[in-house]
């Protein structure tokens, strides 16, 4: 058999985007073994829609179709990394559909026609921003299982009275049920980042963990966060509404800090501050 020419190797090498580029925070998973155990954790995918964002070289996307997933929607903003994603599984061909864009500026509904299971390496910049989108409509996913730094997953699973409890905690906490799995190592990943990683999986409640108004919620969540070392009476100033009859109807010594308020109490400060927003209402001493 001849030998290959040196053009023939020269077109062989990976093309440009496959290099990590630092400002997409691109680390590329580079362990198979790894990545078949977090295709492992997303639990059966067989006869679901996956939704993998920031794919890169394909280890993952590689992972979960072996896994069987009926078909995986890939969605990747490195244009060349995107094209030549689907030349790395030909035999995959009608079980993966590449969508080359930023995850951040679509709706999944668009692209995803029926709730899908989110199976991800979620690029450290955006991930923060990108669950916060999720949440606005966790009815559009069955799960959600990524890896994020390990520092960010203990902010979406901790508990009240930690370092760690604050407005992500709430926010992940009040729509869905919250695991963090199990840690990967930073030599799993090419470049190697200066920190671990961790697999979280989010599986949507069926309703909120308690009643309140998204909106509501979200302000009163904002504001005593907002200055999560000052006790609510004074970090709920910016809510512009009376914070000592707030505090009453929502059953909340003035004294607590957000820190040790749950889930639950959160809830209660909310519908709280619909009502006191309502025609009508009476305002008291601030």
């Amino acid at each position: 058999m001849p030998r290959p020419s040196a053009k023939r190797r020269e077109t062989a090498r990976p093309p440009r985007g496959a290099r990590p580029r630092k400002a997409l925070g691109q680390h590329f998973l580079r362990d198979g073994r790894m990545a078949a155990r977090i295709a492992a954790a997303a639990g059966e995918l067989g006869g679901r829609t996956v939704l993998e964002v920031g794919p890169g070289r394909g280890a993952l996307t590689r992972a979960l179709l072996e896994a069987g997933a009926e078909e995986i929607v890939a969605v990747e903003r490195d244009s060349e990394l995107a094209a030549s994603l689907g030349a790395r599984f030909p035999e995959y061909r009608e079980r993966l559909r590449v969508i080359e864009g930023d995850a951040l500026e679509f709706e999944e509904s668009s692209i995803v026609g029926r709730p899908a299971c989110v199976v991800a390496n979620l690029p450290y910049n955006i991930a923060v921003p990108l669950l916060m989108k999720w949440l606005r409509d966790p009815g559009a996913f069955e799960s959600l299982t990524f890896m994020v730094q390990k520092e960010v997953a203990g902010r979406i699973v901790a508990r009240t009275r930690t370092k760690a409890y604050g407005r992500l905690s709430v926010m992940v906490q009040w729509l869905c049920m919250a695991e963090r799995l199990f840690n990967v190592p930073p030599g799993a990943f090419v470049p190697r980042p200066k920190v671990t990683s961790s697999l979280v999986r989010l599986v949507p409640r069926s309703e909120p963990l308690a009643e309140a108004e998204p909106a509501a919620f979200q302000a009163v969540v904002a504001a005593a966060f907002g200055q999560r070392r000052k006790m609510l009476r004074s970090s709920l100033r910016s809510l512009e509404v009376p914070v000592g009859p707030l505090l009453d109807a929502a059953g909340l010594p003035p004294t607590a800090r957000a820190e040790e308020i749950d889930v639950p109490g959160f809830c209660a400060l909310a519908r709280a501050y619909s009502a006191s927003r309502e025609p009508g209402a009476t305002s008291g001493s601030p």
